[in-house]
């Protein structure tokens, strides 16, 4: 892993999020890209085009300033970080910047009215999941070491989480973590029986390690009433450091696995969450 974005606001979230990919880049010897949004705060309100630009001057340099102090931290030593400051108005430009600076992973911390409970229901989090192409991390709470041993992925065993599976992966590898998949199993329209559960594994294993199905009997099913409590309370059983799931970006984190799932996976799960695009 080369380079990290981080997106910020210079909440404390952010600081959670600079916190959080610090760590990994001295266990990757990786870069810091920090990225102010302007647009993040709405800072700019304008009326006319002139006005826009001697605004967004304005900010940008008061940005740069409040850098001086946000980055000041002891935990950032020896790291190489990048500054900027763009008057970005719209969440999918992040994905741009991303793409631009060649990025192999977003870090956010979420807040809202309730935490991470707003990142399912339209925050900026969940914007830039929404619109991302690279792997992004979801940090709700201060961490002081970031050892991720046991991660849970969960998905519906479609073949369309071949790719997300595959960069989870990759991607989990170089933190040497052991991943836990499972498959939610819900009552009613939803119900599988067990047998067509595991065939849908298996096709879906035989498909993306090319006939290798040896992981097969580690597949868990979890039974539960919804797809985010069941993802919980599996991570629980297992004490999972990490939950990652994949998205197809058409409305972010609300529709995992063609459905819905609500906030409660992020709400109760104080472990960062990792999303990988479909």
């Amino acid at each position: 892993m080369k380079k990290i974005l981080v997106p910020i606001d210079f909440s404390e979230y952010s600081e959670y999020a600079l916190k959080a990919s610090a760590l990994i880049a001295k266990q990757m010897n990786s870069e810091i890209i920090v990225l102010h949004m302007l647009g993040l705060s709405e800072a700019i309100l304008t009326k006319d085009e002139t006005q826009e630009t001697r605004e967004a001057i304005y900010y940008m340099k008061l940005a740069e300033k409040r850098f001086a102090t946000f980055l000041d931290k002891d935990y950032l030593k020896g790291i190489k970080v990048k500054e900027t400051v763009q008057n970005y108005k719209i969440f999918s430009e992040i994905n741009e910047v991303a793409q631009e600076n060649e990025a192999d992973l977003i870090v956010m911390g979420s807040h809202g009215s309730s935490g991470l409970s707003e990142v399912f229901v339209g925050s900026n989090t969940e914007k830039v999941v929404r619109t991302s192409d690279i792997p992004v991390l979801v940090i709700k709470r201060p961490i002081d070491e970031f050892k991720i041993k046991e991660v849970v992925f969960a998905c519906d065993f479609k073949m369309e989480n071949i790719k997300p599976y595959h960069e989870a992966l990759q991607l989990l590898e170089l933190f040497k973590a052991k991943i836990h998949l499972v498959y939610i199993n819900l009552p009613g329209e939803r119900f599988r029986s067990s047998l067509q559960i595991e065939e849908r594994i298996k096709e879906f294993l035989l498909k993306a390690t090319s006939g290798n199905v040896k992981n097969f009997d580690k597949v868990a099913i979890e039974n539960d009433y919804s797809v985010e409590s069941g993802i919980y309370n599996y991570s629980k059983k297992i004490n999972a450091d990490m939950i990652a799931i994949p998205t197809h970006g058409r409305k972010g984190l609300s529709h995992f696995f063609n459905g819905s799932i609500g906030e409660d996976v992020v709400n109760h799960a104080n472990r960062p969450v990792l999303t990988f695009k479909i």
